[in-house]
Parts: C-alpha cells; structure tokens; sequence
C-alpha cells in the first residue's frame, strides 16, 4: 500500500509544527511519500527482522527528499515497513519511488493553491479520474477534525492498482473536508 500524505495538513499539526525539514518556511510540499507497506488482506507486518542495517545511508535517504522531505520519516519507514518488504533498502526506495510514480496526482488538488473543500468520495473519484484503472475498493482517504490528511493506495507487487476491502472500510466518514494549500 501506498501512502501519499498531504504535507500542508501535516503541518498544521501539533506534530508538524516542529518539523523544520519538511514544514520550514521555504518548504512547499503537497502530496509526500508516507511510506510504501507491505499488505495482507488482513493486517500487516512490520518492524521485522532484516540483513539491512537499521539506519538508511545519508546519500540514499537524500535521494527520496523530493518525496520523502525527512530522514527521521524515511528512516523510520524503512524500520516499520521496509524491513518487512524482503528488500535490500535500496530496492525498497526504489520501489517506493516507482510507486509513487506510477500514481497521477490530481491535479485540482495537487496544486494547493487554494484552500478547498471536498468530500472524501469526492477526492477518491479524483485520484480514479486521474488514474482509470483504480478502483474505488482500492483507495482510501483519511482524515482528522475535517482536514484531509492522507490517501492510501493499494498496489500489487509489480505496483499495478488492486482492490483491498480492509484498507478501504477504515476510510474518512466526513461529509465535507478541507484540503489546506500549499504555503
């Protein structure tokens, strides 16, 4: 599963706020990589056992700051997630790369310029419009106190859309969500 956070909802948290590397001043991301995770049809693994090294390499974690805006977020990814994968850190970056490639953002949204307001079905029908072979069992929106927070994807492993009834019952309920803009 793929996880694409909107930065600008994450730094309006109390979490963010702190978060110099992706919410400084001259920071502006939108959609940033969460995490790529493994995903059983029910649950997942996670912090497992691994021949890799706990700590992801400076050069390889500044290569993924253009969609992963942090070390301490793509380290602890690799940690939670990536360990379960079965893959080297290298690959698993990769892959996580090659997913979020794989994923058209919409555009409407992906933009920020404006504070907006849509509905979690809404935004779901904007990631299939932008992504024909989604399906709406295979997306889900989260959010929290009416402000989108994220989108989850589900992928095969060679990173084809799929269905995943789990991911998708544990979805936004809110009628009306604001998307904040990017600063």
């Amino acid at each position: 599963m793929l996880s694409l956070s909107w930065s600008p909802s994450y730094c309006a948290s109390s979490e963010g706020a702190g978060n110099r590397q992706q919410c400084g001043t001259n920071r502006r991301y939108g959609f940033v990589v969460h995490g790529l995770w493994p995903q059983n049809e029910n649950g997942y693994p996670q912090f497992c056992s691994s021949s890799e090294p706990e700590r992801v390499p400076d050069a390889l974690g500044r290569s993924m700051f253009d969609i992963m805006p942090s070390m301490g977020l793509i380290g602890h990814q690799w940690r939670k997630h990536g360990s379960c994968s079965g893959l080297s850190q290298k690959d698993y970056f990769a892959a996580t790369r090659a997913a979020f490639d794989a994923v058209k953002l919409p555009q409407t949204i992906s933009q920020g310029q404006n504070n907006q307001t849509i509905s979690a079905d809404g935004l779901e029908k904007a990631f299939i419009a932008a992504n024909p072979r989604m399906s709406q069992q295979g997306i889900s929106i989260s959010c929290d106190g009416g402000r989108f927070e994220e989108v989850r994807i589900c992928l095969t492993q060679d990173l084809q859309f799929r269905t995943c009834q789990q991911v998708d019952r544990q979805g936004c309920q809110t009628k009306q969500m604001t998307i904040p803009p990017i600063r």
